[in-house]
């Protein structure tokens, strides 16, 4: 079968991610004689430089582990939650809000990325704390070749950053032009402080890594980002200027729980995802759903393939809308919606023609209440390759899949002691009461970021893409091509992708499509007609443009294989 790249085949230790600089410098500790979780921690920190339009250091961070010594996988989550002044009297009733806004202060979360990191590594890690921040720290501090879809990001909100957003544009601007060397000086001094600060503390591992998760939640960081929020009016994309309500002590209280994951049997497969608080057993939900077709005889990228995978996911996502939210706060009904009867039930909605309705299950169901709102002056918010991803294996076994996200560059202006913006993860909750994800004070949005991992047979697959919504459908179509159609990751990963846009977007202004498919160009004549006469709005992309997916997997006998995204032409795995 054709393929853009060869799958690596190694036997040492494998990293693929959403930038080649981040895979490189994850090998680096690898080959320093790291583990897959050091190699991880490393990768992730270059990629809040490298792709600062996609992720930061104010963001946000699920990862799916599996621990080789344990032989259990576990799931750190790095999705901090709301401010305890997050509150909808506040956004509803002071400030006249129906929907938070995806950009500004107002949408800071917690930032989680930081603390998932470093608690990964000070559980499973063996590196020091410097050698995994030191590949970060020296590309902010010398410089990067700036990726031309940065240098596009930051000119389309030059205007924004000059008018309204200065210490962004101090940041930022001038404008780099593709591949200059760019550096974030700034940055570079905050992560090395964190470093200086954890060394002072200690000379033990252990207690830098906890002295480094002080500096951030306890520290001078948290100061920071509390003062700058207290203090600082901003526009944001409800166009009107508002406070933050993060403080420092809201930074205190936090620490990334390790937690079990959710996981469903699919064609002699265990698949892993994160609870409820992210979107990620909609992807269970969709396999529940479709381990009741034969799915090979129809063939990949027929038109009943296409069409039967669509159906599904608006029945799994429909669920999504009515029923996920963070567990500490709602009683989430996992046990039936993942359930093989339930899936039985829903799947004989599934007609040959596209349905237009969005329809949860299950007794008590309640979606949201459409609300219009505009797109308006601080809108920057990237809502479809809005994220990075990671994947790493190493010579014992141990797994990671990681997908750090917010804090993009577009989305608030940078905390100028820093280097770095807050993240606008609180613009995926509802204003409205009473819903699974509906506002309330300390409680973790319903986050889009969704790593995967899989096992069959001592086989430990890793996989995963960015996408926002689309992230459980791209990574969906990438382990059914895998499983029926093509065991080369590879061939999996540069297969022809689609989704729907058929429910209601996690982002501002939260738009839906019903009916709508989009599909990658290079889908056959055939396919489109007669998914059009179904009764599909299908929207072609070009050939290589529906997500960003990277895979990493061990065989249980020694062999290490991994793949990356060909689309976008700055993916890449490496290994040995």
């Amino acid at each position: 079968m054709f393929t853009t790249r060869p799958e690596l085949h190694g036997t040492f230790g494998m990293v693929a991610s959403t930038h080649w600089l981040a895979s490189a410098a994850g090998m680096r500790i690898l080959e320093r004689g790291g583990n897959a979780f050091d190699a991880a921690v490393a990768a992730g920190l270059v990629l809040q430089v490298v792709e600062p339009h996609l992720n930061g250091p104010g963001g946000d961070l699920p990862i799916i582990l599996r621990s080789a010594e344990r032989d259990e996988v576990l799931v750190v989550c790095g999705q901090g939650p709301a401010p305890a002044a997050a509150t909808l009297d506040h956004y509803r009733d002071e400030l006249g809000l129906r929907l938070v806004p995806g950009t500004g202060l107002l949408a800071a979360c917690v930032p989680g990325a930081f603390d998932a990191w470093m608690r990964m590594l000070l559980e499973f890690g063996t590196a020091p704390l410097r050698d995994v921040l030191e590949p970060a720290i020296g590309y902010a501090r010398d410089g990067h070749p700036i990726l031309p879809r940065v240098a596009n990001a930051i000119a389309s909100v030059e205007s924004l950053f000059r008018a309204e957003w200065p210490t962004s544009a101090a940041t930022w601007l001038p404008a780099p032009k593709p591949w200059e060397l760019f550096k974030n000086v700034a940055l570079a001094e905050t992560y090395s402080r964190i470093v200086r600060e954890a060394e002072a503390a200690t000379h033990e591992r252990g207690g830098q890594i906890q002295a480094a998760r002080d500096a951030y939640y306890r520290g001078f960081v948290a100061e920071a980002i509390g003062a700058f929020c207290e203090r600082t009016e901003v526009v944001d994309s409800s166009g009107e200027r508002h406070r933050g309500v993060l403080v420092s002590e809201d930074l205190a209280a936090f620490e990334a729980p390790v937690e079990r994951p959710v996981s469903l049997d699919y064609h002699g497969w265990t698949v892993y995802k994160t609870d409820a608080w992210g979107q990620g057993p909609v992807l269970l939900q969709q396999l529940a759903l479709l381990a009741g077709y034969d799915l090979e005889p129809l063939g990949v990228g027929s038109a009943e393939f296409v069409h039967t995978v669509v159906e599904c996911a608006k029945l799994a996502f429909a669920d999504r809308e009515a029923w996920y939210g963070d567990p500490k706060f709602v009683d989430v009904p996992l046990a039936q919606l993942l359930s093989s009867r339930y899936a039985d039930e829903r799947r004989a909605l599934v007609e040959a023609t596209a349905s237009p309705e969005l329809r949860p299950g299950l007794d008590g169901a309640r979606l949201p209440t459409p609300v219009a709102a505009a797109a308006t002056a601080g809108v920057g918010e990237p809502t479809r390759g809005d994220t990075c991803h990671l994947d790493v294996v190493d010579r014992w076994g141990n797994v990671v899949s990681a997908t750090p996200s917010g804090g993009w560059l577009q989305s608030s202006p940078v905390v100028p002691e820093l280097g770095f913006p807050l993240g606008t993860r609180a613009q995926m909750f509802w204003l409205e009461p009473d819903l699974p994800n509906s506002l309330e004070p300390q409680k973790r949005p319903r986050t889009t970021l969704s790593p995967s991992l899989a096992r069959r047979d001592g086989q430990i697959l890793s996989f995963g893409t960015p996408g926002g919504d689309q992230q459980d459908q791209w990574s969906l179509v990438f382990f059914l091509h895998h499983v029926h159609f093509a065991s080369n990751l590879q061939a999996a990963i540069d297969l022809p992708m689609f989704h729907t846009n058929h429910f209601r977007s996690s982002f501002y202004p939260r738009e839906a499509k019903p009916l709508h498919v989009e599909l990658e160009d290079r889908t056959s004549p055939e396919t489109v007609a007669e998914l059009r006469e179904r009764g599909h709005d299908v929207q072609l992309t070009d050939a290589w443009s529906l997500g960003r997916l990277s895979a990493a997997a061990c065989d249980g006998h020694g062999v290490l294989r991994a793949a990356a995204n060909p689309r976008g032409m700055q993916g890449y795995a490496v290994g040995r």
